[in-house]
């Protein structure tokens, strides 16, 4: 035994983690150290210690005095090179800490956080597309992606695969920030609306003139992003049918969105694919569906997720912990102070606020317009009596099927429930509304929308602990499909008339 243990090669990053009492070791190659925990790879698998509870030996184990947390972000150009810098030094200072950066080439930096005593962390940032976010963070080279889109089945199957867990389950997404996918064009073009169908004719190149559009007899021009950015990521899984793609012969791919932003402004005849932080002096396109209704991309829709082309900015986490000071950043992404730097960065902010019932008449209107055998007008009167004396919060749950709530709705979840805790709703009656889009039977549609208005507040009332549910009202009113965002004829205008609404009065 002693001549194996004698020729066993010893390498740089081998450890024997030893309990205080000395009654269990563990020996294995050490994979990180946040800090707080050792994660080790040992003969049962990955094992993660709590470095309180052992003590450490071996040419792996670090020096705990010098420890300084690298964590590594990767991912979209969009989130690397602005929002999250900024987010970053807001952080810092909220912390008292400085902030240095270190550029290594114009795709990544380094800034180093610390005092006046000692470093305190190493935030490391890569910035390429939201692909090669899911993959670093797959592949365990990067510590947090910053993606534009949720993963697909490929990134999901592969992350199984290499033991990197399920993308899908638990709070892994973080939804940092909004911004919308918007078409523009220039201002005198005489195309002001558009329909999804219309949108990914034009830009897959199916369409080529703009007659086809509803505009004069004339070639269109297509500029849009880099093919492989997380936003012609984005439009191509919400828009396009699987068996439809991007024909870039004849169209001008942007690696910068401002310069697409003023090449289509300038020529009448171009449309342009972007963000709606971006349009420069271009004119965004209204989203239109075939029973007439129209969507703006305004800061309101996006926090309410009325726009179909909503996009979410995410930071994605690793199933595995990380270190204390990246849980730190995280939460603070979340909090109320973050929202006034994501706005002077140019995105939306998640903060809610507050629409008045008398400025919603256009939604009324629709409503009464699309009123038919299954909504009658007993129903409408019912509703607008529930609702006419209170204002229409931002936060709003949307539903990608059944009453599984969607990525964006599950943070608007959190968020709701700390301004609960933190009595920012005291003394007000809030009322939970289910809503319903129009396939099936009128009463299976009402019967749902109430059981998804449930589901929200079981959930609010799960993530709101420290709540005292004694100083304000929570209560429940469902209305199936009496009043449409959308047109129903469409996969995108059922899913934003599966929702929950907040009315507060």
């Amino acid at each position: 035994m002693a001549a194996l243990l004698m020729c066993t090669p010893v390498f740089a990053n081998d450890v024997r983690l030893t309990s205080r009492d000395g009654a269990i070791q563990i020996e294995g190659t050490l994979l990180t150290y946040d800090g707080e925990f050792f994660r080790v790879e040992t003969i049962y698998g990955p094992l993660t210690l709590d470095g309180e509870g052992v003590t450490c030996d071996g040419p792996g184990c670090p020096d705990l005095n010098a420890f300084v947390p690298n964590v590594r972000f990767s991912g979209t150009n969009r989130m690397a090179e602005v929002l999250i810098p900024a987010l970053i030094h807001a952080f810092a200072a909220r912390n008292d800490l400085s902030v240095t950066r270190e550029v290594e080439n114009d795709r990544k930096s380094t800034f180093v956080l610390g005092d006046k005593e000692r470093l305190h962390a190493r935030f490391e940032l890569s910035s390429s597309t939201t692909a090669e976010g899911y993959a670093d963070l797959i592949t365990e080279e990067s510590d947090i992606a910053l993606v534009l889109r949720e993963p697909r089945q490929s990134e999901v199957s592969l992350a199984r695969s290499a033991a990197a867990g399920d993308l899908l389950k638990g709070r892994r997404a973080r939804v940092v920030a909004l911004d919308g996918v918007v078409a523009i064009t220039a201002p005198g073009q005489p195309v002001r609306s558009i329909s999804l169908e219309q949108l990914a004719a034009a830009f897959s190149g199916a369409t080529e003139r703009w007659s086809g559009l509803g505009g004069p007899d004339l070639p269109i021009v297509r500029h849009l992003p880099e093919p492989e950015s997380g936003l012609m990521d984005a439009f191509e899984d919400r828009v396009l049918e699987p068996n439809e793609r991007i024909i870039s012969d004849g169209a001008t791919h942007h690696e910068l969105l401002q310069d697409l932003a003023d090449a289509v402004a300038e020529d009448t005849f171009a449309i342009g694919l972007t963000t709606l932080s971006e349009i420069g002096n271009a004119v965004p396109l209204r989203i239109a569906g075939t029973c007439g209704f129209e969507t703006n991309a305004t800061l309101d829709a996006l926090r309410a997720e009325d726009y179909p082309l909503t996009l979410p900015l995410m930071l994605y986490t690793p199933a595995r912990r990380l270190p204390l000071i990246a849980r730190e950043f995280l939460e603070f992404t979340q909090d109320p102070t973050a929202d006034i730097v994501i706005r002077r960065a140019g995105f939306v902010d998640q903060a809610i606020t507050q629409t008045r019932f008398d400025d919603q008449g256009d939604r009324l209107a629709h409503a009464i317009s699309q009123a038919g055998p299954e909504v009658s007008l007993e129903d409408l009167q019912r509703m607008i009596e529930a609702l006419r004396d209170r204002d229409r919060l931002s936060t709003t749950f949307r539903f990608t099927g059944g009453t599984r709530l969607d990525i964006q709705s599950e943070e608007n979840i959190i968020r709701l429930a700390r301004a609960l805790e933190t009595g920012a709703f005291n003394g007000r009656d809030l009322l939970l509304v289910g809503f319903s889009d129009g396939e099936g039977p009128a009463g299976s549609n009402l019967a749902l929308s109430e059981k998804r208005a449930g589901t929200v507040l079981r959930l609010l009332k799960e993530s709101a602990p420290d709540a005292d549910f004694s100083r304000f009202t929570l209560s429940l009113a469902a209305f199936g499909e009496a009043l449409p965002m959308a047109c129903d004829d469409t996969e995108w205008g059922r899913a934003v008339n599966r929702r929950v609404e907040v009315w507060v009065k």
